[in-house]
């Protein structure tokens, strides 16, 4: 229900600020406390209701800070890295791309673990077994290999945008201008026993696109019968704001392009979410063996998927279906695809909050994403996306994180009425203090004796 309604608290303005902070125990007797003083009145006379409103406890929450700010010079950062293939100049080039940034509606909240720290972890880890491959003179294929780890895709995929830009627009020889043979998208594979691969235009048969297409049926099939494979298309719509998946943008310049996610629909609310974390706990599971709520990453699954994904690029790359080889030759081992590994990007990806307004190009995030490729990959290089300041297509504003104090407070009819009571007091007081003078002088009166005059 919270990430239903999480795309509309986005789209509405509200007339007051909305504050995003974790469960505690502080928070939890603050709600306890409200929802007693609330909930006790029903039942209670007029009277009652007046002398509790009076004397019940309120809550004022104090933000200290500096009004939000724009940023105009933000840059937001990509990274590429490459694997030569062998045999000639003019080779055929598959591009891997996964969009390492997440999305929320409380960027410090929003930890992107299956979208899209899933579809990362995958890209690295095939960077890695097919770096094996390539090292040796009887793996090394004949495809150029490049892997792309995207800025911005949760912002209709700027760095994407960006990257063809420089690489189409801008330059007169890049590996994207040459052959392509495809562009595989990765987002949103951290689950789930379903692999959709989403295409905005059915691939022709006798087009490497059709041969991945074919092999990853033909690998789900014969290897991994608990997976059902798919095809989802949709036709890209120029006339709505953002783009459904992030092949989109490479469609949009021609380029043979899909996506692969567990995920049926662009529309599903986990994709922008903040309750998208690495794992959910017990409590907040409904009854013993259900699975928890919301999206999480299974790690075995995500292990399964990549090595789906391993096999098929490789029957691809090798062209093993047109030599005969069986649907069940195992070209990665199990001890190739390492569930450590796995895990250890995984948990790393969502130690830390990855909203693009908090990851510049000096974050440890990407640096880290750097030296990872670099330790795979040839000329890794990184890509910069600054919003255009006449006309920007994204803004990023600071300020995005605060400290809130909640100060126990009494409701202003506790004034009026301890006014009242201090008022009547005093001048209860004042008349006791003017009726004891005036008795106290009549008593001297009284009691004074008379001198009698000579």
């Amino acid at each position: 229900q919270f990430m239903e309604l999480e795309p509309e608290m986005l789209a509405t303005e509200t007339v007051v600020p909305v504050y995003f902070a974790m469960e505690d125990d502080e928070l939890l007797s603050i709600y306890t406390q409200t929802l007693t003083s609330s909930s006790s009145q029903g039942s209670l006379s007029a009277a009652e209701v007046l002398l509790h409103t009076a004397t019940a406890n309120g809550f004022q929450m104090v933000t200290s800070g500096a009004q939000s700010k724009a940023i105009s010079d933000w840059a937001i950062t990509s990274l590429e890295g490459r694997l030569a293939g062998v045999g000639g100049e003019d080779l055929p080039t598959i591009v891997v791309v996964a969009h390492y940034d997440s999305f929320g509606v409380a960027p410090w909240l929003s930890y992107g673990a299956d979208s899209n720290g899933s579809g990362v972890s995958m890209l690295l880890e095939l960077a890695r077994l097919f770096s094996k491959l390539y090292t040796y003179k009887r793996t090394h294929a004949g495809y150029n290999l490049l892997f792309f780890v995207s800025g911005g895709g949760k912002f209709n995929y700027q760095g994407t945008k960006r990257w063809l830009e420089d690489n189409l627009d801008h330059t007169d020889s890049s590996l994207l201008q040459d052959n392509v043979a495809f562009v595989l998208c990765l987002d949103t594979l951290g689950n789930g026993d379903t692999m959709h691969l989403h295409v905005s235009k059915p691939p022709k048969e006798g087009s490497p696109q059709f041969t991945l297409l074919k092999e990853l049926e033909l690998v789900s099939e014969s290897q991994f019968p608990d997976v059902k494979f798919s095809m989802v298309h949709k036709k890209i719509n120029l006339a709505d704001d953002m783009l459904a998946w992030e092949h989109e943008r490479f469609g949009i310049r021609r380029l043979p392009a899909f996506t692969l996610s567990h995920l049926a629909s662009h529309r599903l609310a986990q994709r922008a979410s903040i309750m998208d974390v690495r794992s959910v706990s017990p409590s907040s599971r409904h009854g013993a063996g259900e699975p928890p709520a919301g999206p999480h990453v299974d790690v075995q699954k995500l292990s399964r998927n990549t090595k789906l994904v391993a096999e098929a690029l490789a029957r691809v790359i090798y062209n093993l279906t047109e030599k005969g080889a069986p649907g069940d030759l195992q070209i990665f081992t199990e001890q190739m695809v390492q569930d450590e590994q796995l895990s250890a990007v995984v948990d790393w990806l969502t130690a830390q909050p990855r909203a693009a307004q908090l990851v510049d190009k000096d974050s440890s995030v990407v640096s880290t994403l750097e030296y990872h490729m670099g330790h795979y990959l040839k000329d890794v290089k990184r890509h910069y996306v600054r919003a255009d300041k006449r006309d920007p297509e994204f803004v990023f504003y600071d300020q995005l994180k605060q400290t809130m104090n909640a100060y126990r407070v009494k409701p202003a009819i506790f004034d009026l009425l301890l006014a009242v009571c201090i008022s009547g007091y005093l001048g209860v007081m004042y008349l006791a203090i003017q009726n004891f003078g005036l008795l106290y002088s009549v008593a001297r009166r009284v009691t004074q004796p008379k001198v009698k005059s000579h």
